[in-house]
């Protein structure tokens, strides 16, 4: 049933665009939380955002990393991966007494973080021919979902 623009490909689309929309949230927390950032270690707002721009560091670095993976073990052992990746980066960080450790944690998040974008769009594009921009653009809007779903909350 692996047929290119099947009911399956459609199918994995929307099952991806859940991944993305909440793997994505690695990106956006740390902007949310840059206020309090900067009152819990009395830093400065350019000190406060060192952490995410090494988040977004490791995603850039972590979209052709995780690509590899994908490309050598499937997007679901990446998937995989990159949970659990960001998930003992979320707990370390809730341990950390500085930003700049934060920081490094914070590197390490957007990588994981990174499996969710690039190469789950990669992935997502060998199951279309006919409809393949808009799959892409579907997918690829993920992370907008997920800046636009996960900061009230938070």
């Amino acid at each position: 049933m692996k047929e290119h623009d099947s009911l399956y490909s459609w199918f994995r689309l929307l099952i991806a665009l859940l991944v993305a929309t909440v793997g994505n949230i690695g990106m956006w927390v740390v902007v949310i939380i840059l206020p309090d950032i900067q009152q819990e270690f009395t830093i400065d707002r350019s000190t406060a955002s060192i952490p995410f721009a090494l988040t977004m560091v490791g995603f850039a670095i972590g979209n052709g990393v995780m690509g590899r993976i994908v490309d050598h073990h499937g997007i679901t052992k990446t998937i995989i991966l990159a949970a659990i990746i960001n998930t003992v980066g979320y707990i370390a960080a809730m341990q950390v007494n500085n930003v700049y450790l934060l920081s490094v944690l914070q590197f390490f998040i957007g990588f994981g973080t990174a499996a969710s974008f690039g190469p789950l769009i990669a992935d997502t594009s060998h199951w279309f021919l006919k409809r393949r921009g808009i799959a892409v653009a579907l997918i690829a809007s993920g992370n907008y979902f997920s800046g636009a779903i996960w900061p009230p909350p938070f």
